[in-house]
């Protein structure tokens, strides 16, 4: 165990090692003071371990022609282990701690409630946040006993039935040291809810914490078409509103006290959500408005073809998939994609005929007293 070793490790990790390893005051300390306290702990122990050898090796040497039989006699049933085989034994034990815990780094204090907040992404995705304490994950492992040695902890996904019962589909393992998971989903639209626990061998659940229930939305509407998504920060409204924040049933507390505790923001009303930013405009100002389109064509093919959109090389991913973003204008347009193999022996060709029709209607002006009622 070196210092450039411990300083690869987080924070958590390295307060998860002190605390198996029994190193007082470790809930206060640092990540740089943890570095130090473990290498400290790591020395003596190594110096024990050479004094225990060479005390070890005085008895050999007293006992002559005994050495031998005594270092093939098996101690309570079997061979005694190394130092080194009982460093990696300890170091498998901490490592295994580390993936099954699901408890946040912080201090007990410092997590007011556990919660599990689920927000919408598109119809195809979902994304799991998750603040649990270490005090429940520690009541999880006294309450499933000899079960706790074989369990794993997982995200389980309901999907709620039109009766308001709840349909287990599946259970997606996860692992500490993170807070979040993205979740997929299929056949948009649907109502889900999650649940975060522990899965036992037999197929028992201790659950921790339950989600909000969410909706994804149709397919096709989704913006997220793009290799990474979007930052929540700039479209937490729409994720909101999508998430169950305004639904009939009310909003979601934990999910707005989520939202605004990392944004740093109040969400908006839901007048504000429904009618954007002028709901809230000063009187007199004019109101702009301008829209304008674009296309996206995907798709997938071979990952060693050749793809060529109107004439243009296209970049394949790894996966033989590719997207294109292209201008929408006011016309009809053809769009030819062809893909060929590596050999150019084959040739395949899809033809998209796309047309733009935009009309500006004539814009209406209400009342302000009829707008606020």
């Amino acid at each position: 165990m070196t210092a450039a070793t411990l300083r690869s490790l987080t924070a958590k990790d390295l307060a998860q090692m002190a605390r198996e390893r029994g190193v007082e005051g470790w809930h206060s300390m640092r990540k740089e003071e943890l570095i130090n306290a473990l290498i400290r702990m790591a020395r003596r122990r190594a110096s024990a371990d050479a004094k225990q050898g060479a005390t070890s090796s005085t008895l050999r040497r007293d006992r002559g022609g005994h050495a031998a039989a005594a270092r093939s006699r098996p101690i309570n049933g079997s061979h005694a282990a190394s130092p080194q085989a009982r460093k990696r034994i300890s170091q498998l034990q901490s490592k295994l701690a580390m993936v099954r815990n699901l408890a946040s780094s912080a201090p007990d204090h410092a997590v007011r409630h556990d919660r599990l907040v689920v927000m919408v992404r598109d119809p195809y995705w979902l994304h799991a946040y998750w603040e649990l304490s270490p005090r429940s994950v520690d009541r999880a492992q006294a309450a499933m006993g000899q079960r706790w040695h074989g369990s794993q902890p997982v995200l389980r996904v309901l999907r709620m039935q039109p009766d308001a019962a709840a349909l287990h589909e599946r259970d997606i393992p996860i692992h500490g040291g993170v807070r979040n998971w993205y979740v997929d989903v299929q056949d948009p639209p649907a109502d889900y809810r999650l649940e975060i626990g522990y899965l036992a061998e037999d197929g028992s659940f201790y659950c921790l914490a339950r989600s909000n229930e969410v909706s994804t939305p149709p397919a096709g509407t989704s913006d997220a078409v793009d290799e990474n998504w979007k930052a929540v920060a700039e479209d937490a409204d729409r994720i909101f509103a999508m998430s169950g924040g305004y639904s009939a049933q009310g909003a979601s507390r934990e999910l707005q006290e989520l939202l605004e505790e990392r944004l740093r923001r109040p969400l908006g009303s839901p007048m504000k959500t429904r009618f954007g930013r002028g709901a809230a405009g000063r009187e007199g100002e004019q109101l702009e408005f301008a829209v304008d389109a674009e296309i996206i064509v995907y798709g997938a093919t071979s990952r060693d073809a050749h793809v060529t959109l109107q004439g243009e090389p296209v970049q394949l991913r790894e996966d033989g998939t590719f997207a294109v973003r292209l201008s929408l204008p006011d016309r009809r347009q053809v769009i030819p994609i062809v893909a060929s193999s590596y050999d150019g022996v084959e040739q395949r060709t899809t033809i998209l005929a796309v047309e733009r029709n935009t009309k500006n209607m004539e814009p209406v002006v209400r009342d302000v007293a009829d707008v606020h009622d």
